[in-house]
């Protein structure tokens, strides 16, 4: 049978010709050096070109990487080596190393050294870290030496191949062959090692277009391959997969079976002829260089033949060799999430057949291992071997002594205590079989599910999968198809009631219900109770849970699971290297997350107190998200999560409670405004307080009339740095000589001068002088332009009106700070009022009336009592106005006229006139009492309220 090899195209790079190849170890990169003089390196991942020099205009005909140095080294036809860096471009060194075309370069692994081989006959070692010494020749070819490499088993070993027929292997340190392989007709281009340590093989191609494979323990040719129409000019084992890779002028690469020497596949690009082909370690991409230029291609599939038991054992198959590691015999020391697990390793021995599959059955007690079309069942204890046979694949059934292969694609065969039980040929075909609790079987018409027992239909689903996982519970299983996934829940008592009419084309219709369906491509997957955990095709770590997906975690590379242990409540994965590493994963959140999904809380209530506190909060937030707020609230451990959900739910007291043990700034502004939407105005300055908000108490205090609040911002702000807010609460107290000095004292003395003229003139004199001064320290003509009101009262005709109006207002503003709010409807603002004409007709002692609460307002007015007098908005136009006559007194503090007597000109024994009112002054004065009523300010006290009113 063939071996299942997959071979993508990853990069196709078109060139000039392509003489070597090199893959860097790290970095998605592929060097190409061409025969123009030129080095590429293309990136495989972006499939783009991002590095591009010129070493000479003679070809470069070998070329390789030094990660550790960041160097690109180059040999070409002008006998130079040249040393680059490859991130900065930069020629590092060169040097002449031949006296004729340099024709392979083979950097050691460890070691500082570099081997380099030349048509000169010669092939020398050179050490970087004494500038590039040659410290040894090696003489013994009578030709052209076309490609030296180091035995990667042996890096003091290395072989050459010669236009000369032969095959040397040399030692380091001796200038004379170990031995010399002769058996090639005419010359040998391409010489590589097996990498494996199971045979000490050495592979050559020639120009007698054939392919040898030599054992160089014995020095005797073991297999030729001959298949190739023109010289074999590349060779390569490949160091993963148990292939061989030949190259040829042909323009074909083909594929050989390492074990069996049988040719698997043969590759042709239409680049014209090969070069070069070159296999990176870990990894299975192979480069190949051609004519017309390069391309890459990954061979096979990087899943690696890996297998975890119940019990926490792991056996897995590196080339040949199987190894177990067991997850019991890590040290107690504390595991880290993602970190890779410090795993004892036991060889058990080698593998009859290369494996590509390795699969425990249900139990552990054996292991099956898949590969090259046979399978092999052993003890997985001893690696004894217990059943062989033919098979493309192989899957268990959940009764661990049954078992099902795929011979062919039309044929299946179960079997039982590792006797054949029943064969039987597919209807629609068997592209593929999966086991479990039922046999899968697909083929182009989609999935059938057969019983074990009788291989009858249970159901027959449209879907291409390329897995099937069944729970251990038997009643749900996850198929995972390229795009997507579903759930499904299997209905055992349908099944069992169905009857052989009920029976249809596609099965019991019944038998299944999709209980989701999610957009994502499954890598490996496995069932913890009813939560479905896997990886997906963008490497995070998922499990789905009742409709839900929740994320374990970002994985750095391409990860697959291996298991879960529920004692430790770890979960196990593995990459392609066989690194393992493990993540937690409470079974018990689990549990009481499925419970949650299917509403039912007497479980999950069960549940919870078996979950760790440290594993709350992780719990709380999937309540959260499930709109489960107020179970969350009460789940979570966590102050930040737990603020949060009671500004949400507007949980007032314990949002304060956290906010008070918290003492962040933050959580008390997001407290004020919880209070705020809740009209707990107190709580809300409180809050805003704490959090040193003083922009919001400024807003909150005016908002309410709050004199006191407002005193205490402007005595605060300032040494908090927020002069503006000082500023401004002086100036919303009528202080204006405390405004002004917060504007000198933090320099701002244009805006002081130009706010004293305006609110306090009495002071422009000095603040003037100040600025001026000041300002001739940085600009002498600019403080001479500005004009000081006492020098220049020529500039200023209204100065001294104006401080006579200053000293009016203050007065008046004295007795105004301790009236009533009722008193607003008769105060004019002052930019209506004309305060120098006041200031005049009040006469030298400013003769301020007290400010005296209006009486009640009278409602019950009668329409017969309606004057007509002339309207003053009107204009002298003519018209007249409809005005409710008021009693005497209450003409006195509602009626206004466009331009009302100045105060000063009022006594108390004195009525005023009687002034035109229309119904905005009704209004206003109802809108005021009705206020009064309501308690919105200190006025009660002031204003004799008849609560059978309203309006």
């Amino acid at each position: 049978m063939p071996l299942k090899l997959d071979v993508k195209r990853k990069l196709l790079a078109r060139s000039d010709r392509v003489k070597c190849v090199d893959l860097h170890p790290v970095e998605p990169w592929m060097l190409c050096s061409l025969y123009n003089g030129i080095i590429h390196v293309w990136n495989y991942e972006t499939q783009t070109m991002f590095k591009s020099f010129e070493t000479c205009g003679q070809p470069v005909r070998a070329a390789k990487f030094v990660p550790r140095k960041n160097w690109v080294l180059a040999g070409s036809d002008d006998f130079l080596i040249r040393v680059y860096n490859y991130n900065t471009l930069e020629r590092v060194h060169q040097f002449e190393a031949h006296s004729d075309y340099i024709r392979s370069i083979a950097v050691h692994p460890t070691q500082p050294f570099v081997l380099t081989a030349s048509d000169d006959m010669l092939i020398k070692l050179w050490n970087w870290d004494k500038a590039w010494a040659c410290q040894q020749v090696f003489e013994s070819h009578t030709h052209y030496v076309m490609q030296v490499v180091f035995n990667p088993k042996d890096n003091n070993t290395f072989a050459s191949a010669s236009l000369d027929y032969t095959v040397k292997v040399w030692q380091l340190g001796s200038s004379a062959p170990n031995f010399t392989l002769d058996g090639h007709e005419k010359g040998v281009n391409c010489v590589d090692y097996y990498h494996g340590g199971d045979k000490p093989y050495i592979i050559s191609g020639g120009d007698d277009r054939l392919v040898k494979i030599w054992d160089y323990q014995n020095k005797a040719c073991v297999q030729t391959l001959d298949g190739h129409a023109q010289n074999i000019s590349a060779v390569c084992f490949h160091p993963e997969l148990p292939v061989i890779l030949s190259g040829s002028e042909d323009g074909t690469v083909k594929i050989w079976h390492a074990n069996t020497y049988r040719l698997e596949n043969t590759l042709n690009y239409g680049l014209e002829r090969v070069w070069t082909i070159q296999a990176l370690p870990g990894s299975n991409n192979v480069a190949v260089g051609y004519d017309e230029g390069s391309i890459l291609v990954k061979v096979g599939r990087e899943e690696p033949a890996i297998s975890m038991d119940a019990s926490g054992k792991i056996i897995w198959a590196k080339h040949s060799e199987i190894q177990q590691a067991n997850l019991k015999a890590i040290s107690d020391a504390e595991v880290k999430d993602g970190e890779k697990l410090p795993l004892q390793i036991k060889d058990m021995g080698s593998c009859e057949i290369y494996p590509q599959a390795i699969s425990h059955n249900p139990n552990g007690r054996f292991v099956v291992v898949c590969g090259d079309g046979e399978y092999i069942i052993y003890t997985s204890m001893a690696l004894r071997n217990k059943s062989f046979g033919s098979a493309q694949e192989f899957v268990w059934a959940q009764d661990s002594s049954e078992y099902a292969v795929r011979e062919n694609s039309s044929s299946v065969k179960i079997f039982k205590n590792f006797k054949e039980k029943k064969t039987f040929k597919p209807e629609f075909g068997a592209d593929g079989i999966f086991g479990g609790v039922m046999l899968g079987v697909k083929s182009p018409s989609g999935l059938a599910l057969f019983d074990w027992e009788n291989l009858d239909l249970i159901r027959r689903i449209d879907i291409q999968p390329k897995l099937v996982n069944w729970s251990e519970s038997s009643n749900m299983v996850a198929i995972c198809s390229d795009e997507s996934f579903f759930i499904l829940k299997y209905n055992a008592e349908a099944v069992a009631q169905a009857t052989a009419d009920s029976v249809g084309e596609d099965g019991i219709e019944d038998a299944f219900d999709v209980l989701g369906e999610v957009s994502e491509c499954v890598k490996t997957g496995i069932w913890v109770g009813d939560c479905f955990i896997y990886t997906n095709s963008v490497n995070r770590l998922n499990y789905y849970v009742g409709g839900e997906i929740v994320t374990i975690a970002h994985l750095d590379r391409t990860m697959y699971v291996l298991g879960y242990l529920p004692k430790e409540s770890r979960l196990y994965l593995g990459d392609k290297e066989l690194n393992v590493v493990s993540y937690s994963l409470l079974l018990s959140v689990m549990e009481y997350q499925t419970a949650v999904m299917r509403r039912d809380f007497d479980t999950a209530d069960r549940v919870l107190p078996t979950i760790p506190k440290e594993q709350r909060t992780r719990v709380a937030h999937f309540l959260e998200k499930q709109g489960f707020k107020k179970q969350a609230l009460a789940v979570s451990v966590d102050p930040e999560h737990r603020f949060d959900l009671a500004l949400q739910l507007g949980e007032l007291q314990i949002a304060l409670q956290l906010a008070q043990e918290a003492s962040s700034e933050l959580k008390w502004k997001q407290l004020a405004d919880l209070a705020l939407a809740q009209s707990k105005f107190g709580l809300a300055l409180q809050c805003l307080r704490n959090a040193q908000d003083f922009a919001g108490m400024l807003l909150l205090a005016t908002a309410a009339g709050d004199a006191s609040t407002v005193e205490e911002l402007a005595k605060n702000a300032s040494p908090a740095g927020k002069h503006n807010i000082a500023f401004l609460s002086h100036f919303l107290l009528g202080d204006i000589e405390a405004a002004l000095g917060i504007l000198e004292e933090t320099g701002r003395l244009p805006e002081a001068a130009f706010f004293a003229k305006c609110y306090c003139p009495s002071q422009v004199s000095r603040i003037v002088a100040t600025w001026k001064e000041t300002l001739a320290a940085t600009n002498a003509k600019a403080a001479q332009a500005i004009a000081d009101p006492v020098s220049y009262d020529n500039l200023f005709p209204d100065f001294q009106d104006s401080l006579k109006a200053e000293q009016f207002l203050k007065q008046e503003i004295s007795k105004r700070r301790n009236a009533p709010a009722a008193i607003y409807p008769q105060m004019k603002p002052n930019h209506e009022r004309r305060l120098i004409e006041e200031a005049e007709e009040s006469g030298l002692h400013f003769d301020i009336p007290d400010f005296v609460a209006p009486p009640k307002i009278e409602k019950q007015v009668e329409r017969n009592h309606v004057d007509r007098v002339p309207s003053p908005h009107l204009d002298g136009v003519g018209g007249e106005t409809d005005v409710l006559p008021l009693a005497e007194e209450r003409k006195h503090s509602l009626v206004r006229t466009e331009t009302p007597p100045p105060i000063a000109q009022q006594t108390p024994t004195e009525a005023p006139r009687p002034h035109p009112v229309d119904e905005m002054d009704l209004l206003e004065a109802e809108i005021q009492e009705e206020m009064e009523k309501l308690e919105f300010g200190d006025a009660e006290d002031d204003f004799d309220l008849d609560e059978n009113e309203d309006l």
